[in-house]
């Protein structure tokens, strides 16, 4: 009796609304296409600390069909949690409970860092996985392309709240997030304005600022992002004289977590992730007191972060990640791998994984900001893409 074909699924990094609509709608495709599908659970730890056997373990594996993921979609955050767990740099604290001491050196690669990728190999082969879908910002999506270099079928989905994936103009959750920034900015207006004072929201952003630009595009707000290092005084001068024209005598800015003044530095704490990633102080937080201090203003500092993945999906993200969720079937379907759906030229497509060591996509500082003003850029924007920046990729 001939076996039935196989997807795995998986979500990585952090959670976003629209991750739920990606999975029913590859699991009702799947039906169609004679596919069953795998969930699993909390991202590539699921691979990576599945228990082997003859059944699927149920802490990390679940079948996904019709009835089990009929309703989801109307629900943020994904059903197969997460986790940012990274294969290739495993600590030892980390390691699958049931993995001998003896059979974990042999995946040693240095002190106290482990390499499971092999590991992952086999589990896939053992589940008898003919694709696996993957859904994940430029951490999740670079042990895909490891997985691919090792002839794993796969097709990627990406996501990120940040936007800022290589190869493509859109990733999945950006759009709530911006409707979500702008929500809470505007209720906070009332309290800014009868306390009269200058407010700082800090928003994602570690190395790329498009969170922070388009919630300051739909606001008609300032903003501070990575890639264009502000003057302190002059960010200082522009916020008071703000507050001064305006008639609720309040002003506010907002500022991605990686933007940096010209000569300053954002102190990082905590340990790194898997990906080495830290915390960064809260730079609203920074610029309030520093403000407070140099001038006696009222200032208050505002977190915007967590906030902006809580919660359903807005209907763009929706759109999206249905789109995306057929895009890759139709890939699947015709016997392709290795690709990533993407949205280029504001058209879907798909394109390679992002090449390791590329770092993340930027905003175009030249086009769509106003280095002097600390605003977007409105004007001008004929032949320019929907999303302000172009996602440049060479074309296959």
């Amino acid at each position: 009796m001939e076996r039935r074909r196989r997807i795995g699924i998986l979500t990585g990094g952090g959670d976003v609304p629209g991750l739920n609509s990606v999975i029913k709608s590859v699991v009702y495709r799947s039906t169609e296409l004679g596919y069953e599908v795998i969930g699993i659970r909390r991202g590539w730890e699921g691979l990576t600390h599945m228990h082997p056997g003859p059944e699927l373990d149920p802490d990390y594996l679940m079948k996904l069909d019709r009835i089990n993921t009929r309703t989801i979609d109307r629900t943020g955050g994904t059903i197969l949690h997460t986790s940012r767990t990274n294969p290739r740099k495993m600590r030892s604290r980390t390691l699958p409970g049931w993995l001998p001491a003896g059979r974990a050196e042999t995946f040693r690669k240095g002190e106290d860092v482990f390499d499971l990728t092999s590991l992952v190999l086999g589990n896939i082969e053992s589940l008898e996985l003919d694709y696996l879908v993957t859904i994940g910002g430029d951490d999740t999506l670079s042990f895909s392309r490891a997985l691919v270099d090792e002839g794993v079928s796969l097709i990627a989905i990406p996501k990120t709240m940040d936007n800022d994936v290589q190869g493509t103009e859109y990733c999945i959750g950006f759009s709530s997030a911006i409707t979500r920034a702008k929500e809470l900015i505007n209720r906070q207006r009332t309290t800014l304005g009868s306390h009269e004072r200058i407010g700082f929201f800090r928003i994602f952003g570690r190395d790329a600022g498009f969170s922070a630009l388009y919630t300051a595009y739909v606001t008609s707000a300032r903003c501070l992002i990575p890639e264009a290092p502000f003057e302190l005084e002059h960010l200082f001068e522009l916020l008071i004289e703000d507050k001064q024209n305006n008639p609720s005598r309040y002003a506010f800015v907002i500022a991605a977590e990686g933007a940096i003044w010209k000569g300053g530095a954002i102190a990082e704490t905590g340990e790194p992730d898997a990906f080495g990633h830290r915390h960064k102080a809260n730079i609203a937080e920074v610029l309030a007191n520093e403000l407070k201090a140099r001038t006696g203003e009222d200032t208050v500092a505002s977190e915007l972060t967590y906030d902006l993945r809580s919660g359903e999906a807005d209907s763009l993200d929706q759109m999206v990640a249905i789109t995306f969720a057929n895009v890759a079937m139709d890939l699947i379907r015709d016997g392709v791998t290795g690709r990533m759906v993407a949205i280029q030229d504001g058209k879907y497509a798909h394109t390679h994984l992002p090449e390791p060591g590329l770092g993340p996509r930027m905003i175009d500082v030249a086009t769509a900001y106003d280095t002097n003003r600390y605003r977007p850029t409105y004007a001008n924007r004929l032949g320019h893409p929907l999303l302000l920046t172009a996602a440049e990729v060479a074309r296959d």
